[in-house]
């Protein structure tokens, strides 16, 4: 999501790993980068991993680290993609949400957890249309991913009932192209869901 907010889908090459079967020479790219970083690595392959083309070595296998590297790399410059996902100004409140959603906003959250820690993201969106002012920053993508990833289907559907600002919010980013084709546990609404 974050390559394609950015428009760095040209300058940044990605490969999606599904499962061994269905994406082998993927893995194999992966084990070998892997390998070359630690000699004779016989780990487990993480993902996501930054890999240095000219050396086929990991750069990083934090996924903060590299969502924080590419969000601060300036984006493509047309309408239809955000000049930077980390403003400096933002840069201590991304990280507060992100350890926030961290802590509360997980599968493992009960939800009386998840709903106090969303609770405060719901108020936010009275005011503005991202959860932190007027423009799509790096928070909003880890906002989305963590509600998508947050539990079960239905537990998240009955906390995010709770909270329709943040139910709306979460739509309305899945319905944007850099969205679209990740995994999202929103339950679709019927015309009686209010």
């Amino acid at each position: 999501m974050t390559v394609r907010l950015l428009g760095l889908q040209d300058s940044v090459a990605t490969t999606v790993l599904v499962d061994p079967a269905a994406t082998p020479g993927a893995f194999t790219a992966l084990r070998r980068a892997y390998e070359a970083t630690w000699h004779h690595y016989e780990g487990p392959l993480t993902a996501p991993t930054l890999c240095d083309r000219w050396s086929g070595r990991v750069v990083s296998n934090h996924t903060p680290d590299i969502l924080r590297d590419l969000a601060g790399l300036p984006g493509g410059s047309d309408a239809a993609h955000v000049t930077t996902l980390r403003p400096a100004a933002l840069a201590a409140d991304i990280d507060a949400l992100s350890r926030l959603l961290d802590r509360d906003v997980t599968p493992a959250a009960s939800a009386d957890v998840l709903c106090a820690a969303l609770e405060p993201l719901d108020r936010r969106l009275a005011a503005h249309p991202y959860v932190l002012g007027r423009r799509l920053t790096a928070a909003d993508v880890d906002l989305w991913a963590a509600l998508t990833q947050a539990g079960p289907a239905g537990v998240l559907a009955d906390t995010l009932a709770l909270h329709p600002r943040l139910d709306a919010y979460a739509r309305r980013l899945g319905g944007h192209p850099a969205f679209w084709g990740a995994r999202c546990q929103l339950t679709p609404r019927s015309r009686h869901d209010g």
